[in-house]
């Protein structure tokens, strides 16, 4: 061999030796970029894992900071409080114990002035202090003091103070008299707006405070008020909104936790999350409400047991100028209930604080003392007695919240696939497939598996190893050593060389292309296979989700069934005619 072609065979050596090494990098590079694509993809998960954990942990500590907040508000308002009507405590609790002292007469008449007295100087302005020194002098037969003292008390508080007196009288077995203040106290009424001490006439009808003549006295006035609001339809649609609002409350949680698959492919699943909690409502009322329709309220033993309860009622209630207070902690104290979450408070509050208002109307009242009757204080009896009044309004809200989460159904439930994959460097898109699950099963699944196909045969094909646009650089320089072989025969022996060497290079980038096409194609099957997984199990999700709402939503009828029981379930109690205690001992008033 000459040296030139000895120098040639040596540049041929270096230029394969080139070429492969080059392959080989290309090689690597192609698996790096693969690498890359797959951490790129397993970063972002990362990412939006972390932006959800710091969302997350924000409204935590927003929360907490709210509930602290809240926690120290309450401690501030309960001392305002007592600072601003802690006295009136006392007044309660000596009216309490004065009450107990008509019976059993172990308190001298010097001690009940003497702490009447002194509770009028130190309470100012406060109804109930000029009561008992009334009631102080009434034990005394002071009828001149007693009537001055009443006569005070009704100037400072109308209303408590006629109530009161009526209720004493009754305890007292004084009928006609006690009779006398019970149609003085209605007759000043205005039934668009009462106070909140008129919950305790309701509880005085519950219980049969006043006897069949009280009953009636007040059954025909109240009577007479229905018609006359409910004349007005916005008073009573109001009140069927009210009812509405409470419905809510019974709202079941969201349950996407037992249904993955349907969440994960059906764009219904929002609408049929909110349906299907709507319709649990159904059996968390019967739950609350069957029980009431059935049962009996024992009454008290003694007409004298029963009215203290009432009266202590009515001395205990908050007085109207302790309601803002009492709204602002009613407020904190729900922050602190749903751990700083501040809608849920205000969802919670918007129904409740109605019953810390100061004046309502007939209406309003009656479905508070049905809706709240701890806020009002008012007894089972008088809850019992006044959700039956308010049957139609509960009747005529859970059906109209009946028919709104039903309009919510979705027409058509559909399956929806759509999702981006990197392979080997190169993005692939699923176009959108939607199917609809009235179709049958194998239907949806084979129309699925066709669009994979689909969509995926042209990716894969893209990857197939392009000999016509790799072949033009080699074929290139083969040429150019073919024709300069005419002249020199040796570049005949370097063409074939560098045509075997770029032979070799060029079947080890497509095997490797073949690799990769390879690689794509078993992914796309697997992707598919998957889909159509996700698609069946979607579907029996579907069936058990229609299971689970036939059945939720079956029990509607038993709620109408259970309003139908409770609109004759609230008879007042027999009233008591027992003789009273030291009723012939007391001197009228």
């Amino acid at each position: 061999m000459t040296d030139p072609d000895r120098q040639l065979h040596h540049k041929v050596d270096a230029v394969q030796q080139l070429v492969l090494r080059l392959e080989e990098g290309v090689g690597q590079v192609s698996l790096q970029v693969a690498g890359v694509g797959q951490r790129t993809e397993e970063v972002n998960s990362q990412l939006q894992l972390l932006a959800r954990s710091f969302e997350e942990y924000v409204l935590k500590a927003e929360r907490t900071a709210n509930a602290q907040r809240a926690e120290t508000r309450i401690g501030v308002i309960e001392a305002q409080i007592e600072h601003r009507f802690g006295h009136y405590k006392v007044v309660r609790r000596v009216a309490r114990g004065m009450l107990q002292g008509f019976d059993v007469g172990l308190v001298s008449d010097e001690t009940l002035r003497d702490v009447g007295e002194q509770l009028m100087v130190e309470t100012p302005g406060y109804w109930l202090a000029p009561v008992l020194v009334a009631l102080q002098a009434w034990l005394a037969d002071d009828q001149a003091t007693c009537e001055r003292a009443v006569q005070e008390a009704f100037h400072r508080s109308p209303g408590r103070t006629s109530l009161f007196m009526a209720l004493i009288l009754r305890r007292q077995g004084r009928g006609e008299s006690s009779l006398r203040w019970l149609r003085h106290y209605l007759a000043a009424l205005d039934p668009s707006d009462l106070g909140r001490e008129f919950a305790v006439i309701l509880e005085s009808v519950s219980q049969g405070a006043f006897g069949p003549a009280g009953i009636e006295m007040v059954q025909e006035r109240l009577d007479q008020w229905r018609a006359q609001l409910l004349s007005d339809p916005a008073r009573e649609q109001a009140q069927i909104q009210r009812w509405r609002s409470e419905l809510e409350k019974y709202v079941g949680p969201p349950v996407a936790d037992r249904y993955p698959r349907l969440v994960a492919v059906s764009p219904q699943w929002p609408q049929m999350d909110r349906v299907l909690s709507r319709a649990a409502a159904h059996e968390a009322l019967i739950n609350r409400y069957s029980a009431m329709a059935v049962e009996e309220p024992a009454a008290r033993a003694r007409i004298e047991d029963q009215v203290d309860d009432i009266l202590d009622l009515l001395v205990t209630g908050f007085d109207e100028e302790e309601l803002p207070l009492s709204r602002d902690l009613a407020e904190n104290h729900a922050i602190v209930k749903h751990g700083g979450d501040l809608a849920a408070a205000r969802r919670d509050l918007d129904t409740d604080l109605l019953a810390l208002d100061k004046r309502h109307d007939y209406l309003t009242t009656q479905s508070e003392s049905a809706l709240n009757p701890d806020k009002l204080g008012v007894s089972r009896a008088t809850q019992r007695m006044a959700v039956s009044s308010c049957h139609e309004w509960f009747a005529q809200a859970h059906a109209q919240y009946s028919r709104d989460y039903r309009t919510e159904l979705p027409a058509d439930v559909e399956a929806v696939f759509e999702s981006d994959h990197n392979l080997a460097g190169v993005a692939f898109r699923l176009p959108r497939w939607t199917g609809s699950f009235t179709r049958p099963i194998e239907a949806l699944e084979r129309s699925l598996a066709e669009h994979w196909d689909r969509a995926g045969r042209p990716f894969v094909d893209s990857l197939a190893y392009n000999w016509q646009r790799n072949l033009i650089a080699p074929g290139a320089v083969v040429l150019v050593l073919l024709l300069c072989g005419f002249a020199q025969p040796i570049m005949l022996v370097a063409a074939l060389l560098v045509g075997a060497v770029w032979g070799g290079v060029l079947w080890y980038q497509a095997q490797n292309q073949a690799a990769v096409q390879q690689q794509a194609r078993d992914f796309l099957e697997r992707a598919k296979v998957d889909s159509i997984q996700q698609l069946r199990g979607g579907a029996a999700e579907l069936a058990d989700w229609t299971t689970a709402f036939r059945q939720a939503d079956g029990r509607e009828a038993a709620v109408r069934a259970v309003v139908a029981d409770l609109a004759t379930a609230g008879s007042p109690a027999t009233p008591y005619e027992r003789r009273v205690a030291h009723a012939g001992t007391r001197t009228g008033a």
